[in-house]
């Protein structure tokens, strides 16, 4: 067609150089008819904004009107750490090393479902500002972020339910304001807890002769202070033990606790399945649940870069499996705890924080919309 439009042009004496920038102009004007979105939406996983898997990004605790049902929300906190630190860069690591997740390549193939392309609307909230000089001012920073995006945040389609987050961190302390929040809205909330500490050590069992109320909070006693609190029911997990004790009256604490404690050997002495169904025989599928994971609970040689490392943990695809296993349950909120970028080697930790991330997300929203007939459901 462009040769016969040529031909008609030339033989009505148009110059053959005005022809061609007509052709090429015709050929501009219908790209334009793209969509900018069309034309510049696609990303590689290289480019772009270090979001967590590109998602859009809202600064939430600035935008108190948009709705969002599910969120990553960064949490830079370490100076509760009683070992290595470094954790307070694990929220920007944890984003750059999910870069090859986007909503068209999101589908988890072991669960059959793609959490990006679903009934939810899912977003990156950017990070709660945390001081890293002062840890009682830092709590009281964290404490109140998490009741203004729990408490007076909407998701999407109810107003009764607000939206759930997966918290990326951090040191493992994130937990307790996180969950104080939580237990405003749904009461008391179960804990499966994936690491190879305790981390319900009561600080008296420490004494020192330095002692202040918030040296009672650190990253192996905030389960202690969680249980203190009155936050947790009677079902409880640990998964995946192995660290080294004072002794065996360490135990003690953990079982007024309530937490049933499932070791690291446990899965290859009895299997996955077995530490699924403890896990399951243990927790209330219809009842609200947090879970959350340290990232120690992985072999040292998949988490090079963490503070506190305990050799002879279970393998990626072991803890992949439990949780896609384990994906029945009511999980109204989690945490990806204890990356520390600066002692990683290519990014193995980071990447793995990512995908365990991806995973919770999948929970989430494959479980479908919270009832709200949970909302201020206490269980003892």
């Amino acid at each position: 067609m462009k040769t016969q439009l040529a031909a008609a042009l030339l033989a009505s004496g148009v110059s053959a150089t005005f022809v061609h920038l007509d052709a090429n102009q015709v050929a501009f004007q219908s790209e334009q008819s793209a969509s900018l979105e069309e034309k510049w939406d696609g990303l590689w996983p290289f480019q772009g904004i270090n979001t967590f898997a590109h998602l859009d990004h809202h600064k939430c605790l600035l935008d108190p009107e948009t709705p969002y049902d599910v969120a990553l929300i960064g949490v830079p906190f370490d100076t509760a750490v009683s070992y290595r630190p470094g954790a307070r860069f694990g929220p920007r690591a944890i984003r750059a090393a999910s870069q090859r997740q986007t909503s068209l390549r999101g589908y988890n193939q072991r669960a059959n479902f793609n959490p990006y392309q679903s009934w939810a609307k899912v977003i990156d909230c950017g990070d709660i500002p945390v001081t890293p000089v002062d840890n009682s001012v830092a709590f009281l920073q964290m404490t109140e972020a998490f009741k203004e995006l729990i408490s007076e945040r909407k998701s999407v389609d109810s107003t009764s339910v607000p939206p759930r987050y997966v918290a990326l961190g951090g040191d493992h302390s994130i937990l307790l304001p996180h969950m104080r929040a939580l237990h405003k809205i749904y009461g008391r909330l179960n804990v499966i807890h994936f690491d190879a500490h305790l981390d319900t050590w009561a600080p008296d069992k420490y004494p020192s002769f330095w002692h202040s109320d918030q040296s009672e909070i650190n990253h192996g006693s905030m389960l202690w202070k969680a249980h203190e609190e009155g936050l947790t029911t009677r079902h409880n997990v640990h998964a995946g033990l192995r660290t080294k004790l004072s002794g065996l009256e360490d135990y003690e604490d953990d079982d007024t606790q309530h937490f049933l404690r499932i070791h690291a050997d446990d899965i290859w002495l009895k299997g996955p399945e077995y530490v699924v169904k403890q896990i399951l025989d243990t927790v209330p599928a219809d009842t609200p649940t947090y879970i959350s994971v340290d990232v120690d609970v992985l072999d040292p040689a998949f988490t090079s870069g963490t503070g506190t490392q305990e050799p002879g943990g279970w393998l990626p695809r072991e803890l992949i499996h439990i949780l896609r296993s384990i994906e029945g349950l009511t999980v109204v909120g989690g945490d990806v705890v204890e990356v520390s970028p600066a002692y990683d080697n290519a990014e193995i930790t980071s990447t793995n924080g990512a995908q365990i991330a991806y995973e919770l997300i999948t929970s989430m929203v494959k479980k479908g919309k919270i009832d709200p007939s949970l909302v201020a459901r206490e269980l003892i």
